[in-house]
């Protein structure tokens, strides 16, 4: 070891006043930074970053659904408008609007006392008729009887024989006044032609209401209910070209609330055609909604399914990165190091990515820390979702 000798006088160093106990001080300090310098080694380990932990998923081949999401609107299977057949003054509305409505069940009442007289007057015309059909058959019976003693000339049979024509032609016609009347009469009372939830009441009674024009409610049917939406030109391409009923396997709706409808759906109609305006496919499915709990005009999201992934891997999303143009995650190795491992992925399914190809069975794919990751870094690899070996105590050790 070196030796050095120091000169200190007890009044002053450098031109500062000391006192003893000072000398003693500054002395100790030099005498061990000068042991240090002399007789220390340069640790190896110096400058280097610890191994950072990281949690890791051990990746196992799975199967996938090959699916896809789009925004939807519910409809109702049977919307229909209410509207009186006549016209007339609205006497009475017979429901309570927002309710439940079966078919043929009475909605409203026009005032029937027109209609009534109407018939009364078609039936009366039809009997005068059918007296009228009585007397030219008796007088074509007749003439007949004459003909045959030759009292009365063949034209004036004949002339009987059309007059009997004539009359029961123009009886048909009044019975279909009557029939006419009748039905007429009958609408007088406006029922709902299915069963549904009945809408608001556009009138007020008392209000003058005109045949075939006059909107006085709409009805919805509520079960089944359809709900519309369309997919674009790439979407079709990931789930395989073209849809129709045959080839989409299942149709599941997720609610406003992120939750899933528990009935499935069924394509009822897929369009034959892309939309030149939007470029999509429109495509409607039909749903069970017994409960009620779907309303016409809701949005939601649906879920198509036409097949599936066969061993392919599911990762985090947060566990891939993005380099360029390509997708990359990172591998432990055996010496415990992150390794680059390009990978090719897929669609998203939840919170996981899933990787078509790029992993093997059992990788130990590092789910955090990613941005401070480097290839080659040294890691500590914990399972996802428990706490790294030894953090209990480290954290005791502060705390003390």
């Amino acid at each position: 070891m070196a030796s050095f000798k120091f000169n200190l006088s007890d009044s002053y160093i450098n031109g500062l006043s000391l006192t003893k106990s000072s000398h003693k001080a500054i002395l100790s300090v030099l005498i061990t930074g000068l042991v240090l310098v002399g007789c220390g080694k340069a640790d190896p380990n110096a400058g280097k970053m610890p191994p950072m932990p990281v949690s890791v998923i051990e990746v196992q081949p799975s199967t996938v659904p090959i699916s896809a999401e789009a925004v939807a609107q519910t409809e109702g299977a049977k919307e229909v408008e209410i509207r009186p057949r006549v016209g007339g003054i609205l006497l009475k509305r017979l429901y309570e609007e927002g309710t439940s409505v079966k078919a043929g069940q009475a909605m409203f009442l026009i005032d029937p006392v027109p209609y009534e007289i109407a018939l009364a007057q078609a039936r009366a015309s039809l009997a005068q008729q059918k007296a009228k059909v009585a007397q030219t058959e008796r007088e074509e019976a007749r003439l007949k009887n004459l003909l045959a003693t030759q009292s009365v000339s063949q034209r004036e049979f004949d002339n009987s024989l059309s007059d009997n024509d004539v009359a029961k032609a123009a009886l048909l016609q009044y019975e279909a006044s009557v029939r006419e009347a009748e039905l007429n009469l009958s609408y007088t009372t406006v029922t709902a032609p299915v069963s549904g939830i009945s809408g608001r009441f556009q009138f007020s009674e008392g209000a003058l209401v005109s045949a075939n024009t006059s909107l006085l409610t709409t009805v919805v049917q509520l079960s089944p209910i359809w709900v519309r939406f369309s997919f674009s030109d790439s979407e079709l391409a990931k789930l395989g070209g073209h849809l129709n009923d045959q080839n989409v396997t299942q149709v599941q709706l997720v609610l406003p609330d992120g939750s899933e409808y528990a009935q499935k759906g069924k394509i009822n109609f897929a369009a034959s055609q892309i939309d030149p305006t939007l470029g999509t496919q429109q495509l409607r499915a039909t749903f069970e909604n017994a409960d009620k709990r779907l309303l016409p005009g809701q949005f939601v999201r649906a879920r198509i399914t036409t097949g599936s992934h066969d061993g392919v891997f599911l990762v985090p999303q947060a566990a891939v990165s993005s380099a360029a143009q390509s997708k990359f995650v990172y591998v432990v190795n055996d010496k415990n190091e992150a390794t680059v491992r390009p990978v090719i992925p897929g669609d998203w399914v939840g919170t996981n990515w899933i990787i078509l190809d790029g992993l093997q069975a059992g990788d130990k794919v590092i789910v955090d820390n990613i941005i401070k990751l480097r290839p080659g870094a040294p890691v500590t690899p914990h399972p996802f979702g428990e706490a790294p070996a030894g953090a209990p105590a480290a954290q005791s050790s502060k705390q003390s």
